[in-house]
């Protein structure tokens, strides 16, 4: 995955692996899960949890690596700002 920030002052060019995701799904804390689990709606709230995210990475990893260089994100500010985020 490529994350690309650049304005007026930051040009910004950060590579992340995308077996990282599965690290950082295991640094979120509980509280963040239970709020989640909060924002949805009744009967899909009680359903995700730790173990269900890293079941999801786990299946969507192959299909991921499919589509590399599929671009994600791309959004340009009125101020120049560009932020890209690519598989």
């Amino acid at each position: 995955m490529r994350i690309v920030i650049r304005s007026k002052d930051v040009r910004l060019f950060i590579p992340i692996p995308l077996r990282l995701a599965g690290v950082a799904i295991a640094c979120i804390p509980e509280r963040a899960v239970r709020e989640m689990q909060n924002a949805l709606p009744a009967p899909y709230g009680k359903d995700i949890d730790k173990k269900f995210l890293r079941q999801a990475y786990r299946e969507c990893y192959h299909v991921l690596r499919q589509f590399k260089g599929l671009e994600i994100i791309n959004v340009t500010a009125h101020d120049g700002t560009y932020v890209s985020v690519r598989l």
